[in-house]
Parts: C-alpha cells; structure tokens; sequence
C-alpha cells in the first residue's frame, strides 16, 4: 500500500477534506474527516496510505504527522584534540626488511622449509585426531574442511538446536490482498479493438494514467510535427468504459478479500467494502458487498475480544506500558476497554509514575499514558524530585494529551508543532 504525502486544502460541509499532493496539483481528491487526527487545519502536511482504483487514488488510512525535536540538527566531530599538521608522511627505512620474502632464496632453505611444512602438518593432525576422539566422547562430533582444518560442530543427536526461539521469531506481517485479475481480463476482453487500448490505460492508472498518456503522446507528435490527439474525446469514451471496468476490478479484490477474511489485513479488506458504495452496481457485487461487511465485522469482534484479553493478560502480568500501548489500538474504532478495565489500566499507570521510579521509565509510561484511553484519568502517586531535561523534555512533547500531569511539572500544555508547507509569495 503506498504512502504519499498530503497537504489539506479545504474543509468541506460534508465534513470531509480535500486534499491535495504535497508541492503539487495532481493527484488529489477528498478524504472523511474521520480518518484525520485531531486538530488539523488547511495547510497541514500529512502521510497516507493510499489505494489506486479506476478512477483514481483513494486514500485509506493519514498517519499522524513526524514531530520535530525543535533542536537543529548538529554533526559532532570527534578528534584528538591535538595540534598536529594536515599532511602526516611516514617514510620507510632504508635496507632491507628482515622479512623471509625479502631474503634470497637457496635450495637448501626451500628443502628444509618443505620439511618443516611437512612435520607440521603431521603435527596439526595428530592434534586434530586427538580432539575429535575426546568431542566424540562428550556427544559431539566435528567435520572438518579445507587446509585450514575448518571445524564445524555436528549438532545432529547432542540436542543443541541453532535455530531461532518461537519467543525471538519476529511476529508474521498479515497477508496482503492479492486478487486474481479474472473479471477485469473478461472486461477488457469484449472491448472493440478501438476501444482496447484506452481500457488497457484505464486498468493501470485510471483517468489520471490515462491523461498523462495522452499528454505524453501529444507532446511526442508536436516535436514530429504531427496532428495532436483529441484529449476532450478520448477522455468522454474513457469515462463510458470506466463504470464496467472499476466494477470487474472490484469484483476481482473482493473475492480475493473474501477468499481471505480469516487472515488477509484488515485495511486491505477495509478499502474494499468502502470502494463497494460506488463500484458494486450489479446484484451479483451487492450479494458479494454484503457477505464482505458479514465477514468484516464478525472479523473486527473477534479480534476486539482477543485485543481486549490481551490487555487483560498483559496487565495481569505486571507489563504496564505494553498494557497502555495495546490499548491505544483497539481493532474496532470507537470501541474501548469496558469501565472497569480502564479504571484497573489507571491505577496500575497512578501507581507505576512514584519518585522511586528512575526518570528514564518515567518517560517511558507516561509517554505510553499519552496515547491511551486513560491518559486524563492519570494522577501520579509520585514526582520525581529534580527532573532532567529529557524527562521535561517529554512531558512538553505530550503535554495536550496529559495537561494535569504537565501542570504538575510546571508546563503549559502546548499543541505539537506540525509540519506546514511555507506559504508562496503572491505574484507582484
């Protein structure tokens, strides 16, 4: 799913946002208000996920935007400290070396070396003969290979496994929709041959791939010297061919979602019941709409159930900040922890920030306190007594979301600073 960034143009009765890509005219659309973080205004600079359909990009998910530390960023250059010159020359000393090379060589030394060399490898297999009998001994045996003697250990019957620990394995990404182009094929396949191309340009880039095609081939003809092609009339044919088409290529993602409701991400499944409002248009897309939504919510609950047990859990176990970050992202928007829970989550949050907790795990909680659903019900049992700067320094980065706890340190919550476009000069 690819990501963009996005300047917000206007805010729209509907209570949606038009947008528009940062630093320039193309793409843009608009984006639900409830996608958005609070407190945007015209101008912001955000990061989306996006989607691209027939008839253009569709944006999924906006991510908050990066916040600055405020701080220039510096290089620091590390040295001696010392004076010295910039140019250092070393010079090597005259005569000879020492070195065996740089001797001349005599017959007899090349015989006597051949004869030590021999010895010595004798030597290195007894040796090695000797340690294989003993590891043997303990379960284990060694295979060697090349002149050096390369040991590598047999770990075959002695129980030591080198793989890596269920507990150490990295979490596996969830399954990305993958459809089968079946029905868009079948589309485009009973197209006149007039037709076929501007279906092929639609099928990738939707009308917006489309016209920059056009533009590109118009501006191939100006430098021939040939007749331009009709942009007005080719896009009026491309918007008759647009309804069937985005219909066959949702038809294809969605059996694809459906295929994979257990397991396929929840975005991906997410964009393609949105995009079912305007593509699915026969009673065989509003069936195959409807059986989506089914699976969609009853996915949503039962990952909302195991969310909620495993904040449970979490907290049972005395993991306190894990506990605050699973709750801040619960699988069913607008769907938090039950009271009692939430209730349990602050307590444990009231009694974890005391003056005996070193200041770096203060940060750490109540940096995890700022995004969860407790973080106005937070009163510390304890504060710290002289609080470093990177401890203050935190709490001004979050104070909007915890303002008793940044009154207690003497701080005025102050809204993040946000990412804006400089603004152009008007044209004189």
């Amino acid at each position: 799913m690819p990501r963009i960034e996005i300047e917000l143009t206007s805010n729209r009765d509907d209570g949606s946002w038009t947008w528009r890509a940062a630093g320039a005219r193309e793409p843009r659309g608009a984006v639900d208000a409830t996608l958005l973080p609070d407190g945007v205004s015209v101008g912001d600079l955000l990061r989306a996920e996006t989607e691209q359909f027939m008839d253009g990009i569709e944006i999924t998910a906006v991510l908050a935007p990066k916040e600055g530390s405020g701080k220039p960023d510096l290089l620091e250059i590390l040295g001696s400290g010392r004076n010295e010159p910039d140019v250092i020359a070393t010079l090597a000393k005259k005569g000879r070396s020492g070195r065996r090379e740089d001797r001349p060589r005599r017959d007899g030394d090349s015989r006597g070396r051949r004869r030590e060399d021999k010895k010595g490898s004798s030597r290195r297999r007894e040796g090695a003969e000797r340690r294989g009998s003993s590891d043997k001994d303990r379960g284990g045996d060694f295979k060697t290979s090349g002149k050096g003697g390369d040991r590598r250990r047999s770990r075959k019957g002695s129980g030591g496994d080198n793989r890596r620990s269920p507990a150490k394995a990295a979490a596996p990404r969830p399954k990305r929709l993958r459809p089968r182009r079946k029905h868009l094929k079948a589309a485009l396949a009973v197209l006149p041959d007039e037709m076929s191309l501007i279906g092929q340009h639609l099928a990738r880039g939707g009308i917006p791939g489309l016209r920059d095609a056009i533009t590109a081939q118009n501006k191939a003809a100006t430098e021939a010297g040939e007749p331009e092609i009709p942009v007005d009339l080719l896009l009026q044919l491309a918007e008759r061919l647009q309804p069937n088409l985005r219909t066959a290529d949702w038809h294809d993602r969605a059996e694809a979602a459906l295929a994979g409701i257990a397991e396929v991400d929840l975005r991906d499944i997410r964009s393609v019941v949105v995009a079912a409002e305007t593509a699915a248009r026969t009673d065989e897309t509003r069936e195959l709409a409807e059986s989506l939504r089914e699976g969609l919510t009853a996915r949503v609950d039962h990952e909302h159930a195991e969310w909620a047990n495993e904040v449970r859990t979490t907290l049972d176990n005395g993991r306190i900040v894990r506990a605050l970050r699973l709750s801040s992202r619960p699988p069913k928007a607008g769907s938090p922890l039950p009271s009692a829970e939430l209730e349990r989550l602050a307590e444990a949050a009231n009694s974890s920030l005391t003056s005996q907790v070193s200041q770096d795990r203060w940060a750490t909680i109540i940096d995890a306190v700022a995004l969860s659903p407790v973080h106005l019900r937070v009163v510390p049992e304890g504060m710290p007594a002289e609080p470093a700067e990177e401890l203050l320094e935190v709490v001004r980065r979050v104070s909007m979301n915890v303002p008793d706890v940044a009154a207690s340190f003497g701080i005025e919550p102050t809204p993040p600073r946000r990412n804006r476009r400089p603004r152009r000069p008007a044209a004189s």
